[in-house]
């Protein structure tokens, strides 16, 4: 399945390679030729491959966290939270490569009390102060746990930030709600109630893998 959030990507892509294939017919030359087909086919494979949107199945269980992101947990650490959550507070970062699927999905239950939209540069996704610095949304949820806010954040590739989630929407666990477009990451900041349960290098998957459990 393709992501609703690619279609006008998917689309413009189509005619491109069409218009590709069509004038390889007309090229004599065998090595010109091959390559164009080639090249139409490869970028066709990428294109599907990126906007893919599979079925998840979110845990059953309402005292954790799940990933937003599929991709590579590149920090686990505790902050001084300044932004919707007050204090100490754990963050989970979430490297995406252009191969992960990019779809994004909730990460808990609740209601939608932040969201704002910052404009800012593209350093590399990994960059220490790339969630203060890139280009970012910011979402924050209350659930009956506690509060949770999660950000997508540009990087030097991903130029593009698509969400559609309203102020004061309640959200479910697992539903989708927007992409980051061609790699970045994802940031899930939690209050210290929480426990971590991914190390930094784990491999998650949005919409399944538990990130934090609350603290009993």
């Amino acid at each position: 399945m393709i992501t609703k959030y690619g279609y006008g990507t998917v689309g413009i892509v189509a005619i491109l390679v069409f218009i590709i294939l069509s004038l390889s017919f007309f090229i004599n030359n065998g090595i010109i030729k091959y390559s164009a087909v080639g090249i139409g086919l490869l970028i066709t494979i990428f294109t599907l491959n990126f906007f893919r949107d599979p079925d998840r199945t979110p845990p059953n269980r309402d005292d954790v966290v799940i990933s937003p992101a599929d991709g590579k947990v590149l920090i686990v650490k505790k902050i001084n939270a300044s932004r919707f959550l007050e204090g100490e507070a754990w963050q989970i970062s979430v490297f995406m490569s252009p191969l992960n699927v990019h779809v994004n999905r909730i990460p808990i239950d609740g209601k939608v009390d932040y969201l704002k939209y910052v404009e800012g540069e593209y350093l590399v996704a990994f960059h220490d102060k790339a969630d203060e610095r890139n280009e970012r949304s910011e979402i924050g949820i209350t659930s009956k746990l506690g509060k949770v806010l999660f950000t997508q954040v540009a990087g030097t590739v991903a130029r593009r930030i698509v969400y559609d989630i309203d102020l004061g929407q309640n959200v479910e666990m697992g539903k989708r709600f927007g992409m980051i477009k061609f790699g970045s990451r994802v940031d899930v900041i939690v209050d210290t109630n929480w426990k971590p349960l991914v190390k930094e290098g784990d491999l998650v998957t949005a919409g399944e893998t538990m990130l934090y459990e609350k603290i009993k």
